[in-house]
């Protein structure tokens, strides 16, 4: 039985609200507080809007609205349901914070352009909330492109040649995958007439032949698994971290990366469904995928000496215990996937954070320069030290509830090695991450006399993240409760 629905603004509103600041942005290159402040009223509308939502996404109510249609069959739709608010509410929460600390970062490094990138920050967020609240794969799609071109500028934003290098592979990768998708989602059209998000999938009930659903599950694989950075497809993330530190932070821990994850949870949940993956064994395939990235990019990771590369073969991996979680086929499983969706972002935020804060003070990049900067820099390190700990799974921060489920899953769904492979994964993540607080804490640094913290613009954003993945691991009700309506439409109970 379908969740009930009703026509509603909200979820126009939200998308459009930080679309509707960019030319008041273009408008204010002369006067950056005036520029900044359309980019804090902007995120702080679009979080106001998205809350406005979540009551009746607790209550399983559906706020929709309805565009237009493109083609017979085929319309612009918008739907709010549980698992869009979910991401949306990440994605346009951790924009405000992300909005303070770019302040920080763009004045600190005294970076060129600030306008282009305030201005293609915005549309980057109304892209990532369209995805979260599009109501079938057309309007997926269409938002889903606009963040990946949306995204290049930002990508680019250095303008140095390893820029540009960055920006193009970003490109190729990212716009291959859309074709894939666009070729997925006429061919379903054809095969059933109907694009439509629905819990349990729209070929549920349709006959589809192996040799049907095999090609066009892969062709899906292919759409959302660049963004998703599964391997082998993932070689676009590490090099986009050329990009600002807050690019990485958002776009590259939170809304691209996460809007490929969140594309696969559809397709899964809301397109093939569970009873089509099992019956031709499509669940192993993501499996398989899952646990090969989850191991192999926790090892690069622990080869990497840069910062920023190394925390992002860390996302590379944490990216696939979602996809895990969603291809064990099981509620409780994908009640852990959502809840690392959600908490991930928190964690990596904060890593992101604390290295930009880093760059900016220091001009510090490899993980070998740290020695002793945990003095120089407490409040940063000691929230690196959170985010970290949070990673490994350590309890009572959020990465260890996901974990937990995650696990638990595994084992319910009698695959006990799997929950293996989430323990040896973060031995792993305590590997490449902890020695890094080590360094910053008990080993002697030079060049540090008179060093201090970054701006509080900085500082206060990185704080508040860390703060944000202890208070979620003590308090999830919320996402927690969003995460259990998603899996209840899919799985009943």
């Amino acid at each position: 039985m379908s969740a009930p629905a009703a026509p509603s603004l909200l979820p126009l509103l939200a998308v459009l609200v930080s679309l509707a600041a960019v030319p008041l942005i273009l408008l204010s290159s002369r006067s950056p507080r005036l520029r900044e402040t359309w980019t804090l009223a902007a995120a702080a509308a679009k979080f106001g809007l998205v809350l406005a939502l979540l009551p009746g996404a607790l209550r399983g109510r559906i706020a929709v609205f309805d565009l237009f249609e493109i083609v017979p069959g085929v319309r612009l739709e918008l739907r709010a349901d549980p698992l869009g608010v979910l991401f949306a509410l990440v994605a346009s929460g951790l924009w405000i914070l992300t909005s303070l600390y770019s302040i920080g970062y763009t004045r600190g490094l005294n970076e060129h352009k600030q306008t282009r990138y305030f201005a293609f920050f915005a549309v980057c967020l109304s892209a990532t909330v369209g995805i979260a609240f599009a109501a079938n794969l057309v309007t997926f799609i269409l938002f889903y492109e606009i963040l990946t071109i949306a995204t290049y500028p930002l990508v680019i934003h250095k303008e140095t040649p390893e820029a540009v290098s960055a920006g193009r592979k970003y490109l190729a990768f990212t716009l291959s995958a859309g074709v894939l998708l666009i070729a997925a989602a006429a061919w379903s059209f054809l095969l059933v007439g109907d694009l439509d998000f629905k819990p349990g999938g729209i070929f549920s009930g349709a006959a589809l032949a192996g040799k049907t659903a095999v090609p066009l599950f892969l062709l899906f694989l292919g759409g959302v698994g660049v963004k998703s950075a599964v391997m082998p497809l993932h070689s676009w993330l590490p090099t986009a971290m050329v990009a600002p530190t807050p690019v990485s932070a958002l776009l590259h821990a939170v809304a691209v990366v996460k809007a490929g994850v969140f594309g696969l949870v559809r397709v899964v949940a809301f397109v093939f469904g569970p009873d089509l993956l099992r019956r031709f064994h499509l669940d192993t395939v993501l499996i398989v995928f899952a646990v090969t990235t989850i191991l192999v990019g926790s090892l690069l990771a622990l080869r990497q000496d840069n910062l920023k590369r190394r925390l992002a073969y860390s996302t590379v991996s944490h990216l696939s215990y979602i996809i895990l979680g969603t291809a064990l086929l099981s509620g409780p499983a994908l009640i852990g996937a959502l809840l690392h969706l959600a908490f991930h972002a928190t964690m990596k935020i904060t890593l992101f954070f604390c290295a930009g804060a880093i760059y900016v003070r220091l001009h510090r990049e490899n993980v070998s320069e740290l020695n002793g900067i945990g003095k120089a820099m407490p409040w940063t390190m000691a929230a690196f030290t959170l985010g970290s700990l949070g990673l490994c799974g350590v309890p009572p921060l959020n990465g260890f509830l996901s974990k937990w489920f995650l696990g638990s899953a595994a084992v319910g769904t009698g695959r006990p090695l799997l929950a293996g492979v989430l323990i040896l994964s973060g031995l792993l993540n305590a590997a490449y991450l902890l020695p890094i607080v080590q360094r910053s804490f008990f080993r002697r640094g030079s060049g540090l006399e008179g060093r201090r913290e970054a701006s509080p613009w900085m500082v206060v954003p990185l704080v508040l993240t860390a703060v944000l993945t202890l208070v979620l691991g003590l308090f999830p009700g919320t996402f927690h409760r969003l995460a259990g309506r998603v899996a209840a439409g899919i799985f009943g109970g």
